[in-house]
């Protein structure tokens, strides 16, 4: 049968993905419902019409006139706004891919899990900003959530969920980012061009951030805690700079799963989008003997103290791990507009932590409050870092 299909964040680096796979994908196996994008009138609209989707969503108003004039004449429906974007999240399809990035994804997210379904989560800020709401969300109309991180489908893939009390640890795989072996030195005069740099991966610029502090795993250490029914003392994490090893399962028998790849994104979403069965994907093979060899090491905490905030927001619970979230966004944006320090995008995230603490979050509002109070107080500090310099 065909099945329905919305992408959320369509022409971002997953989205456009995910588009190559439906794009290569035999006839009739997939219907495009929705896509939605930022603000690339263009770019939509050119997936929209390659795709033959039914409606086309930007979340920025001021693309809508661009939109419909690129879609004149195709059939094809356009909308803009933030109530755009969560009618299109809210419409019946069977698969949804949310890869819209941040904060901003959570109300869609929480939309689209309302229809029940399943929902290919590529976002990792909606089960750390909001995880428990998000899975008693889906839990309420029975929907699937199918992780789509590389690290975390790797460990769905290698996790028997059957007896969790067999698993001895769970480990995640970093590669180390571009400041794997750099001094503090050249850590505090990174510019933003040498921290989007990634060694491996192709990706975002604010991931690619994440990736160089490792902000990236401890929002994935906070994730897989939600994602899996294991305790978080036995998530660990372990640079593995090839990239070839993207998540490990230990069990209690010695017995070591590990979920092993080429570093693209089309393997993990192709796996979400057939599961629970496999389909073609045109990604390169793992070739182990040109490899040659696989490398681990524990991540360095003095360098890289974001795995301790991590943890440590984890262990507060309340709206700890949403603080840590929205200052990281906040520092990451002022340091890719030359507004503040590499060094210094841990030390607003941890400052604003010490500030605001561990309330409460039982629902979304609390969440949105929360979160605005969150950007407000790590802006006020990266200001006063901005000052001291």
């Amino acid at each position: 049968m065909t099945r329905s299909i919305t992408i959320l964040g369509a022409t971002g680096s997953v989205g456009r993905s995910t588009a190559a796979l439906l794009e290569a994908a035999p006839d009739g196996a997939f219907a495009v419902e929705a896509l939605v994008a930022g603000r690339d009138a263009a770019a939509l609209a050119t997936m929209a019409r390659r795709l033959r989707a039914r409606i086309a969503v930007l979340a920025d108003p001021a693309g809508l006139p661009a939109l419909r004039e690129a879609l004149a004449g195709s059939g094809i429906e356009a909308a803009a706004g933030g109530a755009a974007v969560i009618e299109a999240a809210s419409r019946p399809a069977d698969w949804t891919m949310a890869a819209i990035v941040g904060a901003a994804g959570l109300k869609p997210i929480l939309a689209a899990l309302a229809r029940g379904g399943t929902l290919a989560l590529a976002n990792k800020e909606a089960l750390v900003c909001a995880g428990e709401i998000v899975l008693r969300a889906a839990e309420a109309t029975g929907a699937t959530i199918l992780p789509v991180d590389s690290e975390h489908n790797a460990i769905f893939q290698a996790l028997d969920a059957r007896d969790p009390t067999m698993v001895e640890r769970i480990i995640l795989t970093a590669s180390g980012g571009p400041f794997r072996t750099a001094s503090e030195a050249e850590m505090r005069d990174a510019t933003p061009a040498q921290a989007v740099r990634h060694p491996v991966w192709s990706m975002g610029a604010k991931i690619s951030i994440d990736s160089a502090t490792m902000f990236n795993k401890g929002l994935e250490l906070i994730e897989a805690a939600r994602l899996f029914p294991v305790p978080a003392e036995r998530i660990e994490v372990l640079v593995h700079p090839q990239s070839a090893v993207h998540g490990l399962v230990q069990y209690a028998d010695g017995s070591l799963l590990a979920q092993l790849g080429t570093p693209d994104m089309r393997t993990p979403i192709a796996h979400a989008l057939a599961w629970p069965g496999r389909m073609q994907a045109d990604v390169p093979r793992l070739d182990l003997a040109a490899l040659s060899r696989l490398e681990f090491s524990a991540p360095d905490a003095i360098r890289f103290p974001a795995l301790r905030l991590a943890r440590e927001a984890l262990l507060a619970g309340g709206g700890a791990p949403t603080i840590l979230n929205a200052a990281n966004e906040v520092a990451v944006e002022r340091f890719l507009s030359g507004c503040l320090g590499f060094l210094e995008i841990a030390r607003v995230v941890e400052e604003t932590m010490s500030q605001l603490g561990a309330p409460p979050v039982a629902a979304l509002d609390s969440v949105l409050a929360l979160d605005a109070e969150s950007r407000a107080a790590a802006a006020r500090i990266a200001g006063r870092l901005r000052e001291a310099v």
